[in-house]
């Protein structure tokens, strides 16, 4: 060990407390999407449920270049004295402020209908497909240069989790507060002035925990850049054949179907079928809190049981509570919230290992390859995740339109009893086939994780 390496801090809080802001920051700009974008589409600019849905499909296949781009130019980008992948949440941070804040284009509402499309399509574009991939793909490979040791990069997913969840609690608990208010009707609807406002303040302080990332965060394994000349054959041959990675693709994209279906008709269903806002806050404060407790708790489990064994138990407790809740069809919101913090608890045992699951991917590739491509690998799971966003906004935009959602129709006693059903029917089926992804296809089990560890230890002379 050289002495520039000894006079590296260890690993500890600060690392910790960091990395839970890198992603506090990410998700005040994603979750702040993924639940309201859809229902300001719809219901203060006019635009069809469906056509919401095709542009964020639309904008997943424009990911698949952009977030794999993104990788190799992290991986080829030259170490830097704060490391390889910190830099890039300086560079970023303000476009992908800036980019979220002209999604909520409300002043444009009454401009014809073919240029509130185009605008649409445009911000959304060019917020997630290039300024959210441009911070986000160094952030999710960073944990791997944060430290190498198992237990650590478990607790960065832990906090990582946190992060979300806390961004989730202002975003699902005090937003609708703001941003939803009762029209002449009786009738709890979306403020577009307010939605605006939103915007505005959720991507200061997305920049603010940026920073704080950046700054609280140290690099301890030096990953070199990559120079092998780029072949993209090479590349799909080697990703299609790595099935530790195929597996993580497929529960990743179940689980955000399912878990943004669930937030995004959350938008529908408090306001239309319970007729409250309140609700809203409340069901995502029982839900936040759930994760957090299960984040601090669940560590404790994964050296026992491993991550793959408790992600596959969550997916199993989520399906058989939405099946259930389907079948009652009730109109109690209590009963409801019960059925729903019960599905959103098994969505946090995924939450809390996922993060830890990839770095055991990347891990894996290196043994089985003798390469180590972190930026690469995590770009097409975090291209995956989007292919789940879209997979939830085209399907819901989809049978919000074939069951009638409109901005006139949006009380009507047969789309509200329709959106009762989609908000069941999809994550539970999302739910079920997460589970069999990992179940049959991911094959690192617990035992496999250790053994991989143990061997990149000895490679790197650390035993």
């Amino acid at each position: 060990m050289s002495s520039n390496q000894k006079k590296v801090k260890p690993f500890g809080m600060a690392d910790k407390l960091g990395y839970m802001f890198g992603d506090f920051g990410n998700d005040f700009t994603f979750i702040l999407s993924s639940t309201f974008l859809m229902k300001f589409y719809t219901d203060v600019m006019g635009v069809s449920a469906g056509i919401v849905g095709v542009m964020m499909m639309v904008a997943r296949i424009v990911d698949a270049f952009t977030d794999v781009t993104m990788g190799q130019i992290v991986d080829r980008s030259r170490p830097t004295e704060k490391g390889k992948f910190t830099p890039w949440l300086k560079r970023m941070c303000g476009p992908v402020a800036v980019a979220s804040v002209l999604m909520y284009a409300v002043w444009f509402k009454d401009m014809p209908m073919a240029f509130k499309v185009f605008w649409m399509f445009l911000t959304y574009l060019l917020w997630g497909s290039v300024c959210y991939t441009g911070i986000n793909i160094p952030y999710g490979s960073m944990a791997s240069a944060i430290s190498e040791n198992a237990k650590d990069r478990q607790e960065l997913s832990s906090w990582r989790t946190i992060g979300a969840t806390l961004a989730n609690m202002v975003i699902g608990v005090v937003l609708p507060m703001f941003v939803y208010y009762e029209d002449a009707a009786g009738n709890t609807v979306l403020s577009g002035n307010n939605m605006a406002i939103a915007g505005v303040i959720c991507s200061i302080c997305a920049v603010i925990c940026y920073l704080l990332c950046y700054n609280l965060t140290t690099e301890r394994v030096k990953i070199e850049k990559e120079t092998e000349k780029f072949n993209l054959i090479h590349l799909v041959k080697y990703l299609v054949s790595n099935r530790a990675l195929i597996g993580i693709i497929v529960a990743a994209i179940m689980l955000l179907l399912s878990q943004l279906t669930l937030s995004g008709m959350g938008q529908y269903i408090y306001p239309n079928y319970f007729g409250s806002k309140e609700a809203l806050s409340t069901a995502n404060m029982i839900t936040a809190v759930l994760t957090i407790i299960l984040a601090f708790v669940l560590p404790s489990f994964v050296d026992k049981v491993g991550k793959k064994e408790l992600a596959i138990f969550g997916g199993v407790i989520g399906s058989i509570a939405l099946i259930a809740a389907f079948f009652v069809h009730t109109d109690n919101l209590a009963v409801w919230i019960g059925f729903y913090a019960v599905a959103y608890f098994g969505i946090a045992f995924f939450n809390v290992v996922c993060w830890a699951m990839i770095t055991d991917v990347i891990d894996d590739a290196e043994v089985r390859t003798g390469k180590r491509s972190d930026g690469t690998i995590y770009a097409v799971y975090s291209f995956a995740r989007k292919l789940g966003q879209a997979a939830s906004s085209g399907l819901t935009g989809g049978l919000l339109t074939l069951i009638g959602y409109s901005k006139e129709t949006a009380f009507d006693p047969d789309v509200v009893n329709g959106i009762y059903n989609i908000t069941c029917i999809v994550p539970a089926a999302g739910f079920i086939l997460l589970s069999l992804a990992l179940a049959f296809i991911y094959p690192l089990n617990r035992k496999k994780v250790a053994q991989n560890v143990e061997y990149l230890k000895k490679k790197r002379g650390k035993l």
